[in-house]
């Protein structure tokens, strides 16, 4: 039976144990969920938060796909820049770096509206005048603007966008990687794309997760810069119902409430497969 002696003996090992609980505590996250839980209660009972969610439910997979795309194109793009930065040829080299610092200098609405309202008016006439013969022998149809649409205008326009800034991550993910390990690779005959396969990028990757990861959920904010040429995302819809129902603060409430979760979430993620990553290198 535990004496009053023994209690007050363990009484200061479990104070520490709490304060150390307590020193542990993520208490960003849990004022994050604890936000997260109010606008959920209210979408959940409130008739008018609920209207205004199902009105943007169509929106969020426009803002996911669109998200989605032009991260992928973007981050297929930024390898091979970043690459061509480390080609042996200098004028592969040199466009790589004009294309970074050029791209990198232009503010993404801004480049926004140049593929929408000049690049792909170019790209099509670029395309019909290609195949002129063609279309005059009625092989093909002639091209038109509407049918470059305005969705993948924002895509490609993003996708151009971070492409500098992934061509950047690969690069200081890339040089991170031991010189010896490369050559001892060479000396073992290994060619190019095998060096890359089995040597650069497995090392590379551990280090390009996280600013990669942080650029994703820059995109998914960015992405609401769409919604200027009409695209149907989230910010866009929230625009249109707020206005003609001049409900502006439950509807920017719930347009927040789905960034948050698509952002707060993605975090949380990118976190997770990170201490995983650590934790597999300690054990190995």
């Amino acid at each position: 039976m535990p004496t009053a002696t023994s209690s007050f003996r363990t009484a200061p090992f479990s104070m520490q144990s709490v304060k150390q609980t307590l020193d542990k505590t993520p208490w960003w996250l849990v004022a994050a969920l604890t936000l997260f839980l109010l606008l959920a209660w209210h979408i959940v009972a409130d008739e008018s938060y609920r209207k205004i969610a199902n009105t943007l439910g169509e929106g969020l997979l426009t803002t996911i796909g669109v998200t989605f795309a032009a991260f992928s194109i973007a981050s297929f793009a930024g390898l091979l820049i970043a690459l061509a930065g480390f080609s042996r040829h200098r004028v592969l080299r040199e466009v790589s770096r004009f294309y970074i610092e050029i791209i990198r200098g232009i503010p993404v609405l801004v480049l926004l509206f140049y593929i929408a309202f000049v690049g792909a008016p170019e790209i099509i006439k670029l395309y019909n005048g290609l195949l002129q013969y063609p279309i005059e022998q009625g092989w093909v149809d002639k091209a038109r603007t509407r049918d470059f649409t305005l969705l993948w205008r924002a895509i490609f326009a993003l996708s151009i966008s971070y492409s500098a800034f992934i061509a950047e991550v690969f690069r200081a993910g890339i040089q991170e990687v031991g010189k010896g390990q490369i050559e001892a690779a060479q000396a073992l005959g290994l060619s190019s794309w095998q060096r890359f396969r089995l040597i650069i990028m497995p090392q590379a990757i551990r280090k390009i997760l996280p600013p990669l990861g942080n650029d994703f959920v820059a995109m998914i904010k960015d992405s609401a810069l769409v919604s200027v040429l009409g695209v149907q995302d989230i910010t866009q819809l929230g625009k249109v119902y707020s206005s003609s129902t001049f409900q502006f603060f439950e509807t920017y409430n719930v347009v927040a409430f789905m960034y948050l979760v698509l952002t707060l979430g993605l975090s949380l993620l990118i976190s997770a497969f990170e201490h995983y990553l650590r934790r597999h290198d300690r054990q190995k």
